[in-house]
Formats: structure tokens, sequence, C-alpha cells
């Protein structure tokens, strides 16, 4: 018999049975649960990674949904035990989901969630806090303080680099590279080299209305470019930030042979997915170049880091937190149960993952949506997407009907244009004309 797991329990008599593997921060995303008619269940369990018996306990023998984390393996055996268990949803409150088996989901037809389109801002400051922290040396620093070493002022103590007229390297220029690669130009003028698949155009804009606002105000414009390769960012760039996907292609993306690329004083940003960088041979590399900094927000193996890393005073190194701000944190919260409320009451799917404004307004009534099913089409729901199109302003039947009146009416008057000119040719033709603006007119409205 599986031991008892520890439980926190809102609205006991609820219809649809929520778990939540965690307590997540704020409590909207509780009070939506319970509005509509659902008990939710969090677990208190004095356990940071809860085991697959943990949570095949939690499930328990009925089910509705179930809001889990991406420290938690989802695979096989607990969608299994879902789906006999009657569940229909499970949502990661996280934009990532490398912890989840979406093969297994589909198989089980069990629809998984994320939150992305939160994340944005708040991971990108981050990144770029890390940057600052390297380059001003600022952890070694506070430690030398506390420790009571600091005895007066000298020439030399704890010199770092100065990032302006520096240059920024952003591999990975979507949503969250790009945000960061503002705030590093724009912040600290630096220059910016980047490489993505696809050109990212509004950087480029962003970067050349700076470099001319710049010039216009008698200082050193900023510039851009873009990569060739991955490797022309590693040679130029002064300090590099990784925003990639993780996949096989991307997999120790930074290990022994592109550190050595990069310049010996350069600054190494991660705040993607650990396995990204070669934790080993990058442990090796702080050792042999002592100017040469990291900032990580991930690893390899988490929780545990690589050994000799924690070691390193040119490392600086933070639990996961990119995301830890109030507002975001609450907000994945709010879009996790959305996603599995959605699919419990049979909502369609949100149709843009990162519009996701309408869900966190605090002062109106999130969509009848899942923010964001990311099997959605695999589990035959492509109509959905294209349907549930964000709106600020759900139109109403009213303005439905209306826009029906709108575009009928004019086809009407056309008919009756048409047997105007059988009677008479002039007038008729007179009628027809009018009638042909209507219509234009009609569709321009709608």
């Amino acid at each position: 018999m599986a031991k008892p797991i520890s439980i926190e329990v809102y609205n006991p008599n609820g219809k649809y049975r929520v778990v939540s593997t965690k307590s997540m921060p704020g409590t909207r995303w509780i009070n939506l649960l319970i509005e509509q008619d659902c008990r939710v269940e969090i677990c208190t369990q004095q356990k940071t990674i809860l085991s697959v018996e943990d949570i095949i306990a939690l499930i328990g023998d009925k089910c509705d949904g179930v809001i889990g984390q991406l420290t938690e393996d989802w695979g096989e055996t607990l969608f299994a035990a879902l789906s006999r268990a009657g569940g229909k949803a499970f949502s990661n409150m996280a934009v990532g989901y490398n912890n989840v088996d979406v093969n297994a989901a589909n198989k089980h037809g069990v629809a998984v969630g994320n939150t992305p389109g939160v994340l944005t801002e708040t991971t990108a400051e981050l990144a770029a806090s890390l940057s600052l922290a390297a380059a001003r040396r600022i952890v070694e620093a506070d430690q030398f303080m506390r420790a009571g070493l600091y005895d007066g002022w000298l020439p030399h103590l704890f010199v770092g680099n100065l990032l302006k007229g520096q240059t920024v390297g952003v591999i990975g220029a979507g949503r969250i590279g790009s945000a960061y690669a503002r705030m590093m130009v724009e912040g600290f003028k630096m220059n910016l080299i980047y490489y993505d698949l696809y050109q990212s155009t509004r950087l480029e804009k962003f970067v050349t209305a700076y470099g001319e606002f710049l010039k216009a105000n008698g200082e050193q414009p900023v510039t851009w470019k873009r990569a060739a390769s991955m490797d022309e960012v590693l040679r130029e760039a002064d300090v590099i930030s990784l925003h990639p996907i993780l996949d096989k292609t991307t997999y120790h993306l930074i290990n022994k042979e592109s550190l050595a690329t990069m310049k010996k004083e350069a600054i190494l940003v991660n705040c993607s997915r650990g396995p990204v960088v070669d934790e080993v041979a990058l442990v090796e590399h702080l050792k042999q170049n002592p100017m040469f900094r990291v900032g990580l927000d991930v690893f390899e193996d988490e929780p545990y880091m690589k050994p000799g890393l924690a070691d390193m005073k040119n490392a600086v190194v933070v639990p996961h937190i990119a995301s830890a701000s109030k507002w975001t944190r609450e907000g994945m919260a709010t879009l996790a149960a959305l996603n599995v409320l959605g699919k419990i009451k049979g909502y369609p799917v949100w149709g843009d993952p990162n519009g996701v404004a309408p869900f966190l307004n605090e002062n109106a009534p999130p969509p009848a949506a899942s923010p964001s099913i990311v099997n959605a089409k695999a589990l035959g729901n492509a109509k959905d997407l294209d349907n549930c199109l964000p709106s600020e302003s759900p139109v109403s039947t009213f303005e439905a009907s209306l826009d029906l009146v709108i575009l009928l009416l004019p086809q009407v008057y056309l008919f009756q244009s048409y047997k105007s000119w059988k009677a008479d040719h002039h007038l008729g033709a007179l009628w027809f004309i009018m009638c042909v603006f209507l219509n234009i007119g009609s569709w321009s409205l709608l």
C-alpha cells in the first residue's frame, strides 16, 4: 500500500477533482477552479521533487486533471494512471515540457498544457542580471565583504568588465533572446551580434532606431549584425547569452571546442536549458581561464551541479529562478490551472498561446478556453485551434447578428436592381451601381 500523501483541500464538495503536485503562488488560480465547481487538492508533502509513486498516490482512483512541475517525470506510467482515474488533462507550470513524454500522453488521450507568453521579460531580466553580476564580479565582492576581508580601497580590487561599447551576443533570438538583447543594447549601449535560423527583423529595427537616436544626440551609435554561424557569435561577442530550445541539435551546444573559440575574458550566460552546456568542459575551462566568467540559472543534471563548479569564483550560479517574479509565477499558476479547467469543461484551445493577456487580467473573467495545449492537434483539436482566436472583446450575439444584416441587406437590394434593370434599363443601371457600392461598403465594415 502506498504511503499517504499530505494534502490541503479547497471546495471539498466540488464536482471535478483537480490535483496540484505543489503549492503555487497566488490564490487566483485556486479561486478560478473553485468557481467552476472543482475540488482542489494541493500536495503539502515536505519533498522538493515528488516521485512517480508519490504522484500516483495523489492521482488516486478518480482525478479529472493534474497541475504538475517540470521536475517530475511525466511518462507512460503517470499518464496511464491519470487515464485510469478518468483524467483528461495535465499541465506543466512551465513553458518547457522536456519532462513530459507527449507521445505517452497522446496514447492515453491526455491533453498536455504549458505556460508560454508570461515568462519573456522576467527571464530576460535575470539573464541581464547575471550578465552584469558576472561582468562586475558582484557575488565575489559580496562574499569578500561579508567575510570581513575589506580593509580599504585598492586599485586592483575586484576589477571587472565595462559593458558599454562592448558586443553582446545572442544565440537564439526568439522572444526571450530578443528581449534580453534590447535590455543590453539600450541599457548598456552595447553592439549586438545574434545567430538564429530566422531573421529577427523587429530586433534589427529596434537597434537601428536606437543607434540613430544616439547619433542624433552626439553619441556613438550602436550596431547590429546577424551572424552566419554560431561560431561567429562566439568569436566576436564579449557577453554571450544562450536562448535556444533543447533538442538533439542543441545538446552540449557549448562544449570544449566552442568554449575555446570564445574570448579569454568573455562572459557566458545560460537561462535556457542546462544540457545546452557541457558542464564538465565548462568547469575545466573556468579553471584554466580565471578571467572567463559565467552566469548560470540552469544545470545539466538539476538539481545537481557537476563537481568543481561550486568552487569556481568566476561562476555566478542561481537555482533556476529565471521566472521567479511574483507576477510571472502567479501568472504561470493561473495558466496551468486554466489549461486543466478548459479540458475538463470542454472548452476550445486558445489560438495564440503567447497572447495570454486576457487570461491574466484579474479585473475580468478569463476567456472560456485552454490557454496552451501542446498536443491539441495530435488529440484532434485542430478545429479548436482555428476557431478560438484571441480577442480582447469577444463578439456578442447581437454584434454577430448585426454583421449578418450588414452583409445580407445589400444582397437583397442587388437582387432588386436586377428586377429594375429588366423593367427600365436606365433606372436599373443606376440602381445596380448604387447596390455595388453598398456591397463594397458592407464588406469593408466587416
